[in-house]
C-alpha cells in the first residue's frame, strides 16, 4: 500500500522540504556554476524512469566544455572546475535532482537512473528495476556502491523493487546521510562512472 499509494505523496512532500531547506545554497552554487562554466550551471542528461520512459535527469555541472586544438572536448579531468570538484566530493552535484523528484520523473529513494543504452541489455528480470521511479539514493548505493559488480547492484535493486517500506526508505535515507557525513564512496551515487555495462 505505501509503494503505490504513499510513496508518491512523501516525495512529493519531501522534494519541497528539501527545496525550501536548501535553497540559500541552491541559489549560492547556481551562482558561481554560472561563472565556472561560462553560463552553463546545470548537466541534463536522457535515463530511463519508471517503466523505462525516458526523462531529463538534471545535476549541478562540474566540468566546463573546454576543447582541444581540433574541437574535441578535452578529457573530463581537465574539464573538472575547482568548485566542480568541491561540489562532486560533498555530492551537491545531485541536488537539483530534487526538482526532478517533485515533477514525478525521480523518488527520494529507488534503483539509480542509468544510461538510456542500457536499457536493452538487461535480463529480464533485472529490468524490473524499472516497475518503481528512480530515486536519488537507493539500496544498491548504500550497500557497497563501486565496490559491487553489475549483477550484485541490480540484485540489489530488483530486491528493493520487492521489498519497498516506507521503514526501509527511511533507512536507507539514514544510510545515505551517514555516508554522505563520513564521504564514504564519493561519486559513486551514480553507476555511470563505473565500468560501463555491457550486459555480459
Amino acid at each position: 500500500m505505501y509503494k503505490r499509494y504513499f510513496k508518491r505523496s512523501i516525495d512529493l512532500f519531501g522534494s519541497i522540504i528539501f527545496l525550501f531547506l536548501i535553497s540559500p545554497i541552491l541559489f549560492v552554487l547556481t551562482i558561481i556554476l554560472v561563472f565556472a562554466n561560462n553560463g552553463s550551471p546545470f548537466f541534463f542528461h536522457l535515463r530511463p524512469g519508471i517503466h523505462g520512459k525516458i526523462f531529463r535527469m538534471i545535476k549541478f555541472k562540474t566540468m566546463n566544455d573546454d576543447c582541444d586544438s581540433n574541437g574535441k572536448l578535452l578529457p573530463d579531468i581537465q574539464r573538472l572546475t575547482l568548485i566542480g570538484s568541491f561540489i562532486r566530493s560533498y555530492s551537491l552535484d545531485e541536488i537539483p535532482q530534487l526538482i526532478n523528484v517533485l515533477k514525478g520523473d525521480m523518488s527520494l529513494i529507488g534503483p539509480r537512473p542509468l544510461l538510456v543504452s542500457y536499457l536493452p541489455l538487461y535480463s529480464l528480470e533485472h529490468s524490473r528495476r524499472h516497475e518503481v521511479r528512480p530515486g536519488m539514493t537507493g539500496w544498491a548505493a548504500v550497500n557497497g556502491r563501486n565496490s559491487l559488480s553489475w549483477e550484485e547492484k541490480f540484485d540489489l535493486d530488483v530486491w528493493y523493487v520487492d521489498h519497498v517500506t516506507f521503514f526501509l526508505d527511511i533507512k536507507i535515507l539514514y544510510l545515505t546521510f551517514k555516508k554522505m557525513y563520513k564521504r564514504e564512496g564519493i561519486n559513486a551515487t551514480d553507476y555511470s562512472v563505473n565500468i560501463p555495462f555491457t550486459g555480459k
